[in-house]
Parts: C-alpha cells; sequence; structure tokens
C-alpha cells in the first residue's frame, strides 16, 4: 500500500481528491488542511504528499520547507501552468511530482505510483511553463518591497522593515514595475501574484 496525505486548503476539493485518490485499491488515503499541526513521523508514516500548489506558500512563508524538512521530498504539487512562481519554487525546492489540475484524474494517480518509487513525475503540459518560471524577471530585494506593497505597506513601512531608505524602496519599486512591464504598483502586484510568485 502506498500511504498518501492529501493537503488542500477547501475542504470539498480535499474530499474529492481524496475519493479520487482511493479509487486505486493501492492507494491508502487520508487529509489534512494545510495549517494542520504535523504528526511525528512514527505516528503517520507517509510515502507521498499531494499538495495544492496554493497551500505551499503565502505572502512571506514558506510552508515547504516544514513539509520538506519533516517529510522528505515526496511531493506531488498541483498546479496549472498559469503559475510559473509555483511551477519554479516546487521543482526548485524538490518536489518530485508535478500534476496539472487540469489533467485526466488518472494522471494522478500515476504520479502518487510514481514518486512513490522516488522518481520523478512531470506532466508534460507544464513542461513550458516551468521553462519559463525560470525566468522570474526581479531580484530577491524588488521580490521583498514589492511583496510589503502587496500586503498594503507604505513606502515608509516598507524602507523601516528593510532597513533601506526611502529612495532606494522607490528606486527597487520603480526596476520592479518595469521588469514586470506594468503601467504601475498596483499592476505589477496583480501581475506578480497571478504568476505564483508571491
Amino acid at each position: 500500500m502506498v500511504r498518501t496525505v492529501v493537503v488542500h486548503d477547501e475542504e470539498l476539493l480535499r474530499s474529492a481528491l481524496v475519493q479520487l485518490l482511493r479509487s486505486d485499491a493501492a492507494l491508502e488515503v487520508s487529509s489534512r488542511a494545510p495549517g494542520a499541526d504535523l504528526p511525528d513521523r512514527d505516528e503517520l508514516p507517509t510515502d507521498v504528499w499531494v499538495v495544492d500548489g496554493d497551500c505551499l506558500w503565502g505572502p512571506g512563508q514558506t510552508h515547504d520547507t516544514s513539509f520538506r524538512a519533516q517529510r522528505g521530498d515526496r511531493l506531488v504539487v498541483l498546479t496549472t501552468a498559469r503559475r510559473p512562481g509555483i511551477l519554479r519554487r516546487a521543482f526548485d525546492g524538490g518536489a518530485l511530482g508535478l500534476v496539472d489540475k487540469n489533467a485526466p484524474a488518472r494522471r494522478l494517480i500515476t504520479a502518487v505510483h510514481t514518486v512513490a518509487k522516488g522518481e520523478r513525475f512531470l506532466d508534460e503540459t507544464l513542461t513550458v511553463a516551468l521553462l519559463e518560471g525560470a525566468a522570474m524577471p526581479l531580484t530577491t530585494r524588488e521580490l521583498s518591497v514589492l511583496s510589503l506593497a502587496s500586503q498594503g505597506a507604505p513606502m515608509a513601512e516598507i524602507a523601516a522593515r528593510l532597513h533601506l531608505s526611502r529612495g532606494t524602496v522607490r528606486n527597487y519599486m520603480a526596476a520592479a514595475i518595469r521588469k514586470m512591464g506594468a503601467r504601475n504598483r498596483v499592476d505589477a502586484i496583480r501581475i506578480l501574484q497571478s504568476g505564483g510568485w508571491t
């Protein structure tokens, strides 16, 4: 039996994924919400984690770190080609499986079995998006400035939190807007979020 845990923040979709995976008699499936405490490794040995890509990260958070630190790299991340940022971070973070949310149901089951063997599974529909995600246009500092701005922080607060002058923050903001091909700060934040980079 391949012990599998589904992690999704929406109860209905989490339940649907569990039922889908249980249609394969070789899978023993349970689920949990993303914020739920992870039990000790001895309490719930898990072969594969199936995690919605939007549940791995929130603004300024790295939920994937705790998953990988406690559970290893046997992650199957569900996402779409429209979210190249999530794809790139999941791949760089060591997730062995990447499955398109628009894929046929059987593909997820195949991915779970492949990852359970320690092999990589990359949905072919995500390949181009993964390559596009390799070209994150912003530097770490520009991304930090834009991420704080997306949380509603004014320039003065961003400067204080990042230990920068206001002029430097304005320069980083202008560079980020230009690199994103955006009209203004709000448009740059929208582009960044829709790509899954924050």
